[in-house]
């Protein structure tokens, strides 16, 4: 039996709710790096929410202090999510990643050490619909795209970025800066992640449910002046289409995911990995990818 296929699409357009609230037509797709069975990315859609979460990968050689790893808990952390916004519908994404992150520690068991630097971790994007508005919610590095037709806007969280950046710039100053590129990895891999929930450095949803409350939130009408129109959610590994390989701009994003659909954007992607792997900052050559497209039909 060959390795499972870990790729899928969504897509749905739900009957038009009572009221005025405009109609959200979901499309997602999401695709493990070339040559890896696991994903550890996921989408999330549970009735009027959606998400897109970005497993964090463990290094090889790394602890984690943990039995699980990645994909099994970016797996825990959205059943989670979804529970507690059934449970609560009118609290904050920000209390109701909390309470999943509080509820993942449970799932765990006895058997993992979750103050361990290495415990799982994944970055959290998203957006819900309520009626005239919509809510989101963005921790570490899975930006979100906004088009409200008289202007595009991103939601990034530039602490991962940044605290790299810096961590960088220190690995330089260092004695010993000439050492070889893979003991250069160790050491900054071990001093990122103590930087990890951590003020001065960055935060992902991991073992403390304070980081919720560190998320970037916002609301947006649905209605009237700067009503919003569509927006991208995105995993890194699709994000650097702009972000990294500069085939377009956010805008041209948002395009090329309307008319293409969320495949289109990852086969780019994919194609950029292949043809110019020269422009990735990060390590490895090719990642998960992750993009949902909400679309907001006007009221007629």
């Amino acid at each position: 039996m060959g390795a499972p296929d870990h790729r899928y699409a969504i897509g749905s357009r739900p009957a038009r709710p009572t009221g005025l609230a405009p109609l959200m037509r979901v499309r997602a797709a999401s695709d493990p790096a070339p040559g890896r069975a696991d994903n550890e990315d996921l989408v999330l859609r549970f009735g009027p929410l959606v998400g897109v979460l970005d497993g964090a990968t463990v290094p090889e050689g790394f602890d984690t202090g943990c039995v699980h790893g990645p994909a099994w808990y970016v797996r825990h952390l959205a059943a989670r999510i979804g529970l507690a916004v059934a449970a609560r519908p009118a609290a904050t994404l920000m209390s109701s990643l909390a309470a999943a992150i509080l509820a993942v520690r449970a799932d765990h068991g006895d058997e993992c050490d979750l103050d361990h630097p290495g415990t799982p971790s994944a970055t959290v994007c998203l957006l819900r619909e309520g009626g005239d508005q919509v809510d989101y919610l963005v921790l570490c590095d899975s930006p979100l795209v906004l088009d409200t037709g008289d202007r595009v806007e991103v939601v990034a969280d530039d602490r991962l970025a940044a605290a790299a950046a810096d961590l960088r710039r220190q690995a330089r100053a260092l004695p010993g800066a000439d050492i070889d590129a893979a003991t250069r990895f160790r050491r900054a891999v071990t001093v990122q992640r103590t930087r990890m929930n951590r003020t001065h450095g960055y935060w992902a949803a991991a073992g403390d449910p304070d980081a919720a409350y560190h998320a970037l939130t916002g609301t947006l009408p649905l209605t009237g002046p700067g009503a919003l129109r569509r927006a991208v959610l995105l995993s890194d590994g699709a994000s650097c289409a702009v972000e990294q390989f500069g085939l377009f701009d956010w805008g041209g994003l948002l395009d090329v995911v309307a008319a293409e659909g969320p495949e289109g954007l990852i086969g780019r992607v994919r194609a950029a990995e292949r043809d110019h792997p020269e422009r990735l900052r990060r390590r490895k050559r090719t990642d998960d990818a992750s993009v949902v497209l909400c679309e907001f039909d006007p009221l007629t």
